[in-house]
């Protein structure tokens, strides 16, 4: 075959090429499709696509004969995601975020059934948010805790409401698991999670989910102000601010619409 002939770097250079042309493409390729993407003989193609297919880097449907991303990849991008450090990658788009809305962010993780606040950037101005790295919150009644659960399955959700319970926090904390359920359905058909006072008494908060390159909830980004900060006015620009720092972090983190696995859904 001609790659027998080929130096090294050059079959290296196709095999990279072959899985870069089959992760943009969303409905997969075959051997003749990728050949003439990327230009090379067909008995070439074939070969490399065969080594990366044993290797378990691609996959090949049965039926129709087009080649898909494998599990192998994921334990690259596993690998990669590791080397990065969240909060380094957030810090420049949360300080971004405030400086466009004025209001203090933070960038959470769901540990252990529970927000932790992993990065904050204070807003300026006399009033102070009672927030702080390492802060734990709870999931029912925190918009970003309610964004962390949203795409986790229902009956995650329900075991981390049965171990945390659903504390009354204000007059208007949701207590009711079902009603909670409810409300995620909002938060995913919406994008972004919404504490009305539910958490502390004359605070608004808003947050948004960050995916990884799996398409899995990383993290997630939120606002935090007063209900005069945070009005019917001024909610769909804050709103499209923290959507905008989100996507921008999901992006860092290899996140697009043709990721490996859509987001989950509870």
């Amino acid at each position: 075959m001609s790659t027998q002939k080929e130096s090294p770097a050059t079959a290296v250079e196709r095999a990279l090429g072959i899985l870069e042309a089959v992760a943009k493409g969303a409905d997969g390729l075959t051997n003749s499709e990728i050949s003439r993407e990327l230009g090379i003989p067909k008995s070439t193609a074939s070969y490399i696509l065969h080594c990366l297919q044993r290797c378990g880097y691609l996959r090949r449907e049965t039926e129709g004969g087009k080649y898909r991303m494998g599990l192998k990849v994921l334990d690259l991008s596993h690998g990669v995601l590791k080397g990065l450090d969240l909060r380094e990658l957030a810090r420049p788009v949360l300080n971004a975020l405030v400086q466009r809305v004025h209001l203090t962010a933070h960038l959470a993780i769901l540990e252990n059934g529970e927000a932790v606040y992993i990065e904050r950037t204070e807003a300026p101005g006399f009033i102070k948010m009672n927030t702080w790295v390492g802060r734990r919150m709870y999931v029912h009644s925190t918009s970003i805790g309610k964004v962390l659960v949203a795409w986790l399955p229902k009956e995650d959700v329900e075991k981390i409401l049965g171990e945390h319970g659903m504390k009354k926090r204000t007059p208007k904390t949701i207590t009711v698991a079902g009603k909670y359920i409810q409300e995620l359905e909002r938060v995913r058909t919406e994008g972004y999670g919404l504490d009305d006072e539910e958490n502390s008494v004359g605070v608004r908060c808003i947050a948004v989910p960050v995916f990884n390159a799996m398409g899995q909830v990383e993290a997630a980004v939120s606002v935090s102000g007063t209900v005069a900060m945070v009005n019917a006015e001024t909610l769909p620009k804050i709103t499209d601010a923290v959507k905008d720092a989100a996507r921008k972090i999901s992006a860092q983190l290899g996140y697009t619409s043709h990721s490996l696995s859509e987001p989950r859904s509870a």
